[in-house]
Order: structure tokens, then sequence, then C-alpha cells
């Protein structure tokens, strides 16, 4: 691939901002002080919402063997020290390395399929390496994915206008995805899509071309349900098997589509965690009073519900702080991408609130009905190692976007 082109300072204000030549680019410029290092208000809302999901998970956590809150604390420890190491990294150094950054999501994407490394975990997806202990690669291409992306669309400087490379720019992006899709873990590559698409948008993609593009997607799907249709076959117990698709994957969808349809069955997890937020009320039955997860009604209640957990024993105030501090997380981040005096920081960014939005959205949305089920976490929150270092990792790069800005993006945050 080629170099990353030299390009020059714009406006903080302009959708297209771009690098502002090539010192910056390549990381040489003048190394920051330890004092502009520290954006208080960022590592406030941090904390505070990283003190709450450790609460909400320790009570989560509590009876079930297969958790350990220990685990979640040295998680928590160990992104810490990834957060301080990213933050004090140039970013820049990482603007032309493209190629590198897609190898390495490739690698680490498809090395649960290495004979004798990886491992078979919840719904037959292998997803997993065992290395000492369990860890899922995939999630942390989360964070090469957003680094490849930006690194990807900062070589159009904030215009891509020709449908050529529109095109190929987006075969590129869908390679994490289409990696991901062999475990397979929909849910992740969910994700992976969600923060391509951010990119995408806020690296200056023209909009009838991404028109374009989501018509095709939504054509690909119903063309995904409808071979998968017509591939089926019976088993010799007499259910169906689908090629395409896993069947709890088709059952999510047909759950979010009728959720009274099979209250026993498939619909069982919904009604449950629609039980536990209902329970709840205004404020909750206090820590460690949540009787749907305590009494194993529940299912996956540290991971995938933890969302109901937190409302069952915070009530309806509770919720409340945690989208505040979601909020505030989420403002201060644009805040960041905007005083960033270069496009590819920016992308950085931008590419994380995406992933972080949809996550979230997503996480609560599954729990109250609103979204399709997915195994897909809710950030700071929800019980996993490689997760919270995962969050934690992405931090340490905003805070790196934050203190290596010129003076006129400090003027501009």
């Amino acid at each position: 691939m080629a170099e990353l082109p030299q390009i020059h300072s714009v406006h903080a204000s302009q959708a297209g901002r771009v690098a502002r030549g090539s010192r910056h680019a390549s990381g040489r410029g003048e190394r920051p002080s330890l004092a502009s290092l520290v954006n208080w208000p960022f590592l406030l809302v941090i904390a505070l919402l990283v003190a709450y999901g450790l609460l909400v998970c320790w009570s989560a956590v509590q009876g079930l063997e297969k958790y350990s809150f220990n685990r979640q604390l040295a998680g928590v420890g160990a992104g810490l020290v990834v957060m301080a190491v990213l933050w004090r990294f140039d970013y820049r150094r990482l603007a032309n390395m493209t190629t590198a950054l897609l190898v390495i999501n490739v690698v680490l994407i498809l090395l649960p399929h290495v004979p004798g490394l990886g491992t078979t975990a919840g719904m037959g997806a292998r997803s997993w390496i065992k290395i000492g202990m369990q860890v899922q690669p995939g999630e942390f291409a989360k964070v090469t994915v957003v680094l490849f992306a930006a690194s990807l669309l900062a070589r159009y400087q904030g215009t891509l206008d020709d449908w050529r490379e529109y095109c190929k720019v987006l075969g590129m992006l869908l390679i994490p995805f289409a990696c991901i899709m062999t475990q397979p873990d929909l849910g992740t590559g969910l994700v992976y899509m969600a923060i391509s698409a951010v990119v995408l948008v806020m690296g200056g993609a023209k909009g009838r071309y991404l028109a374009v593009t989501v018509i095709a997607g939504v054509a690909a799907i119903a063309a995904v349900f409808a071979v998968d249709e017509m591939l089926k076959y019976q088993l010799p117990d007499g259910t169906w098997e689908y090629r395409l698709l896993k069947n709890y994957q088709r059952s999510r969808l047909f759950v979010f589509l009728n959720p009274e349809a099979d209250l026993s069955g498939d619909g069982y997890n919904l009604a449950q965690a629609k039980i536990a937020i209902g329970s709840g009320g205004l404020f909750g039955k206090g820590i460690g009073n949540a009787t749907q997860s305590t009494h194993g009604f529940l299912p996956e209640a540290p991971t995938d519900f933890i969302f109901c957990v937190l409302a069952e024993e915070f009530g309806f105030a509770g919720v409340v702080v945690l989208i505040a501090l979601y909020a505030a997380l989420i403002a201060l981040c644009l805040s960041i991408a905007r005083g960033a005096d270069n496009l590819f920081g920016m992308l950085i960014v931008m590419g994380t609130v995406g992933m972080w939005l949809f996550q979230i959205l997503e996480n609560i949305g599954m729990d109250c009905g609103l979204m399709p089920i997915t195994g897909i976490p809710l950030p700071f929150v929800s019980y996993g190692t490689s997760f919270m270092i995962v969050n934690f990792a992405l931090i340490g790069l905003i805070g790196s976007v934050w203190s290596h800005r010129s003076m006129q993006g400090r003027k501009a945050a």
C-alpha cells in the first residue's frame, strides 16, 4: 500500500479534518509534558463508570462458581497498565501502518482455528484460545479494527468521492467481519461493522454511496434468510437444521419479532430480563437483592444481562446514573475528537465512540426487547477480562490523541 500522503491542517469545525504534515503523521513531534497528558474530567468519568460497573458485577457474580470477581479486578488492573502505556504512546506512529494493522486483525481473529490452540465455548462458536487461561482474540481485534479503519480512511484526507475507491475501502473493511464469521461470532462482527460505518461516515464517504451500501446490506440479509430456507434439512429427531445461520441465531430474531410466542422456550430469556428490569421500580431492591439473578431465573446475568441486575438492584434511578455516565464519556470523547489536529486521530476517537454507542444501545435494547438478543456486552460493566482490557486500551488511545494535540487543537477542545 502507498504511504499516507502529506496533508495540511484545517479548522476544527470542518468534517474533513486532516493531518498537519509529515512530522505529525510520523510521530516525530515534540514530546508532551507530563502535565499535558492528564485530562482530569475524562479520567474522573472513567473512574466513576468503572467503579459503578465493578459494584454491579460483584453483586452479579455472587454464588456463581463459573465467574470470579478477582479475575474481573485483574482485568481492570491489567487494563490500567495498558491504558497508561498507550496514553503516553504517540498514536501518530501508526498512521501509515494500514497493511500491518489488517494483517494483525486477520491473525488475531483466526487464531482460534489453530489446532491445539483454539477452543469451543458458548453456542459452539470457536472464539477462544487457551494460553494458560482462556482468551478471546476477537475482543482484542476491536482495537486493531479501530486503528485499521482510521488509518485506511485517513488516506483519503476527508474526501472519499470516487466509487471505485469506495468499493475498495468497503471491501477491505469487510475483511475482519468475514474472518469473525468463520467462528462464527455475529455479535462481535456487528461491532466491527459499527466501527467501520462510523469511520466511513466521518472519513468523508459520499452520502449516496453509504445509502447504496445500506440498501445492499438489507438485501443481503434477506437473501441469506431466503437461501437458508431453501437449503434447510430435517434431522432424525424431526427438527430442522440450517446451513447458513445457526438455529439459536434465527430463534433470537424471531423472539425479537414476536416476544410472546414462546415464553417457556426461546422467549424465556427476554421474559425474565423484562421481569428483572420492571421489578426494580424507582430505586431498586438494593445491592445483592436481585432475585431474578440470584435465584437462577436470569441466564448469563454477569455478562449479557448485567443491565437487568443493575436495574433490579438500583431501579430507574440507577439506570439514569449509568446513562448519565455514558453520556458524559461520549461528550468528552467528542470534545477530544474536535480538538484532534489530524484526521487519523479524530477517526480513532470516533470509531471508538461508534463501538461504545452500538454496544450500549444493543445491550440495553436487547434486555428491554427493543433489539434482537446478541452476545454483545455492556462497556465497563459486563463481566469479562478481555473485554475490560480492550476498553481500557481504547481509552489509552483516546488519551494519546488528546495529549498529542497541537496548540490549535487545544484551543478547539
